[in-house]
């Protein structure tokens, strides 16, 4: 793993964000410990890190109001740990953009799997935007309802030029789409082509994301006509709402 790669740990509990400091540091990552929002976003104003590893349950400001603060910011991956036995922040949060998540206590091999999985997931994406940036080369777009999906700049943009950036996981599951219009896809093929047969979090909030990207697509959310559920098949991309 490369020792460029920057991850900023927040947890107001000193032991724990120093236990997992020390450990990504014996990685090869570069670490920041931040005690909540407050030094978190002092510290991201010198730049964002390649991830965040975020403690959900902090008394200074919730954690749920931190992912989305970051989200509005930048499509940096976050994995959120969380001590609740409710899934509703894990939820809320995976929705509000989060990548992935981990119970508290966490083991500590397996939040280095997950971090390896997201950051291989953000990877391409992010190489992909830079390359966009230095070429002069029209970006390659297909039309997704209400919006365009850039390939290459990993963003949407509607009809007016304005952007709308995507998570890592959104972007990976309308490549595939784009990819494979008008054929019926399972979550199990979504995840094999969406190369996040590893993320365990993607599996479980697929249908979630696929809410997500709806939003910012569909002319009317609450009927789908161009990402389609198929009743046990799984969902179907059809342009200009085409059925398959």
């Amino acid at each position: 793993m490369s020792q460029s790669q920057h991850i900023i740990v927040v947890d107001d509990e000193a032991p724990a964000r120093e236990m997992v400091g020390d450990y990504l540091k014996m990685h090869g990552f570069a670490v920041t410990l931040c005690d909540g929002g407050k030094s978190l976003r002092k510290e991201i104003e010198g730049g964002m890190p390649d991830l965040v590893v975020l403690d959900l349950n902090m008394p200074e400001e919730d954690g749920l109001s931190i992912v989305r603060d970051l989200k509005s910011r930048s499509n940096v991956p976050v994995i959120m740990l969380t001590a609740t036995a409710s899934p509703i922040d894990r939820v809320v949060g995976l929705e509000l953009g989060a990548d992935d998540y981990l119970a508290k206590p966490c083991e500590l091999r397996e939040l280095m799997a997950r971090i390896r999985s997201v950051l291989r997931r953000s990877g391409p994406a992010k190489a992909v935007a830079a390359a966009h940036a230095s070429a002069a080369a029209k970006p390659t777009q297909v039309r997704f309802g209400t919006k365009w999906f850039d390939d290459e700049a990993q963003i949407l943009r509607d009809d007016d030029g304005n952007e709308h950036p995507l998570t890592a996981s959104e972007y990976g599951l309308l490549k595939v789409f784009a990819a494979n219009p008008k054929r019926v896809l399972s979550r199990e093929r979504l995840l094999e082509l969406a190369n996040a047969r590893d993320a365990e979090a993607f599996d479980r909030a697929i249908d979630l994301r696929i809410m997500r990207i709806r939003r910012k697509i569909e002319p009317d959310p609450s009927r789908p006509t161009v990402i389609r559920t198929i009743r046990g098949g799984g969902y179907v991309f059809s342009p200009a709402g085409e059925k398959p």
